[in-house]
């Protein structure tokens, strides 16, 4: 795997290491045939580039490699199913319209709307981006702790064992102020593992870090379930993770920018 395919499938389909700057840095919207194949692969539907500098590829839904109701009783099926098809479509919807927008710019050399639709890209871009990332790393058959032998030790050199990070997990996730994300993510500079909350996850800190392990702490992700009991919902969550595409999401970012 080189450099150009890692971005593409370890980081969703965009090109940039860290979580700022989303307007100027997207790169391989996924194709058409792109699917469950790529899901399970760490990709989320995002691995493959159709299109060229003239007609670049609209960005598209990721395929979901379980059924909706496959999370159950952690996750509803009703959940499930309004996020993705509904909430994650939004995102790549308003990411294909402002991109959209951009180019009439340029063909029009009329930029007078320039700061709006380049923030739209940021919002839309990190909205799709962290959703892709996020069905890929729950599974029907996830929760429990992980079994990667370097997984583990970086949570413990972290953290300090599996349970103080759960804890430190679960408290900073369900402590996001308003809407936004939790997110585990790699920071390459001291090869260390970190969790951090993304309240608006446009303008996303620290800069240079490689999302591992986000979840969605809008209501829209657990509402119907869960009502106002976020903390119930993240601790449920962590019933459902994969820690498998964790790992392997571990590796690919340390081996390509490590």
């Amino acid at each position: 795997m080189n450099r150009r395919d890692y971005l593409r499938s370890t980081l969703g389909g965009f090109a940039f290491i860290g979580t700022a700057g989303l307007g100027s840095a997207l790169s391989a919207p996924s194709s058409p045939s792109a699917g469950k194949t790529a899901a399970l692969s760490g990709s989320a539907g995002m691995a493959s580039f159709a299109g060229n500098h003239n007609h670049p590829a609209e960005y598209e839904l990721p395929q979901l490699a379980y059924s909706y109701d496959a999370l159950e009783p952690h996750i509803d099926a009703q959940t499930m199913e309004l996020h993705h098809s509904i909430h994650h479509q939004s995102y790549v919807n308003g990411l294909n319209n402002a991109l959209a927008k951009l180019a009439e710019a340029r063909e029009k050399n009329d930029f007078a709307l320039v700061k709006h639709w380049s923030k739209e890209v940021g919002f839309h871009g990190a909205g799709h981006f962290l959703h892709a990332v996020f069905w890929d790393v729950m599974s029907p058959d996830g929760g429990g702790e992980p079994e990667d032998a370097d997984l583990v030790r970086a949570i413990n050199a972290s953290f300090g064992s599996f349970e103080k990070f759960k804890a430190h997990y679960i408290a900073a996730s369900s402590a996001v102020e308003a809407s936004g994300w939790g997110i585990l993510a790699w920071e390459p500079f001291h090869d260390r593992l970190l969790v951090f909350q993304a309240e608006k996850h446009q303008n996303l800190s620290p800069m240079v870090t490689v999302p591992l392990l986000p979840i969605d702490v809008w209501e829209h992700a657990y509402y119907l379930r869960y009502q106002n009991r976020r903390g119930d919902y993240v601790r449920a969550f962590m019933n459902v993770v994969d820690w498998d595409a964790v790992a392997r999401r571990f590796h690919e970012a340390r081996r390509m920018l490590g």
